[in-house]
């Protein structure tokens, strides 16, 4: 990586969890210039507009999540370890991967209808996160640890809705216990399709 390189890397590091936490348009350019110790012609060296480093800090929060979920799944041997585990590691949406919460919710909430691009990017996240659980399920229904009668994208949509609403509810009411009861639920509900 060339210095331009690590030097735009840094930026959209710094500006990131600000854009997380605060959101786009509550993150002030002088907010992101203090957090990377850089000077604003700097920033416009490497981004055209402030639009443009949301973009690449959102792929940078969404490709973390990605990665994220890859490490926790490769260490798990079957497909409901594996799905125990990836639930497992949203019990603390108080004390997740990122301060201020989810970047799923969070981008999803703020871009919905005013930032067309971002909006795309959830989408992709969303099918491709569900698409990850699904696959999951079945290939533990051709392994035979699930019955058939469990709906694979059915299932994968409800994980994923309870992760995200209970995601929203522990930040809302600034506890996990509402996620530790979600994340029970969801297992319990699996269990009735183990064979």
């Amino acid at each position: 990586m060339s210095k331009s390189e690590r030097t735009r890397q840094l930026i959209i590091e710094r500006a990131a969890p600000l854009f997380n936490r605060k959101g786009i348009a509550g993150t002030s350019i002088d907010e992101v210039l203090e957090a990377a110790q850089i000077a604003k012609g700097c920033l416009y060296g490497h981004f055209e507009s402030k639009e443009e480093l949301s973009y690449a800090a959102a792929d940078f929060l969404l490709q973390k999540l990605a990665e994220r979920r890859e490490a926790t799944i490769n260490k798990e041997k079957t497909a409901k370890a594996k799905l125990y585990a990836l639930l497992d590691t949203h019990r603390d949406p108080l004390n997740s991967l990122f301060n201020g919460g989810c970047p799923i919710l969070n981008l999803s909430t703020e871009a919905d209808d005013t930032n067309p691009v971002i909006k795309e990017k959830i989408q992709l996240t969303i099918q491709s996160v569900t698409r990850l659980f699904a696959g999951i399920i079945r290939a533990g229904i051709k392994a035979g640890e699930f019955s058939k009668e469990l709906d694979p994208d059915a299932f994968s949509l409800k994980m994923f809705a309870a992760i995200e609403g209970g995601n929203m509810i522990c930040r809302a009411m600034n506890h996990s216990k509402y996620m530790v009861s979600i994340i029970k639920s969801l297992k319990d509900e699996l269990e009735t399709y183990c064979l």
